[in-house]
């Protein structure tokens, strides 16, 4: 499968964007679907997470202000973001979990947050 994200973009600090990751298959039988991010300098981090039963679980420095969520629908992951901060910036990277675990990643979309 493969993942594309999209959505980042510039934004003043306070606001909010809404980043997708279209798969190019069903993601219904994936066991987890998150939200990594990557800022200068900095090794890549877990953001937010949506198991396949639903439950979440979320980075302490995003919690209350982001929500992750999927639409097997659409084959898509979802993270709205809201309040964002300056600490916010950088490259958010999608990555799904097959139930062998097997991982895909996402090319990332860069997210700035102004000040």
């Amino acid at each position: 499968v493969q993942l594309q994200a999209s959505g980042g973009g510039l934004v003043q600090a306070g606001g909010s964007l809404r980043l997708s990751c279209a798969a190019s298959g069903s993601i219904f039988s994936f066991h987890a679907l998150g939200w990594y991010r990557q800022a200068p300098g900095k090794e890549r981090e877990s953001v937010a997470v949506i198991i396949s039963g639903g439950s979440t679980n979320y980075a302490d420095s995003v919690q209350g202000r982001f929500t992750v969520s999927r639409d097997n629908a659409k084959n898509t992951l979802y993270l709205q973001m809201n309040s964002l901060k300056p600490e916010d910036t950088a490259v958010y990277y999608c990555n799904f979990i097959n139930p062998y675990g097997m991982r895909y990643w996402g090319k990332g979309t860069q997210v700035t947050v102004s000040s």
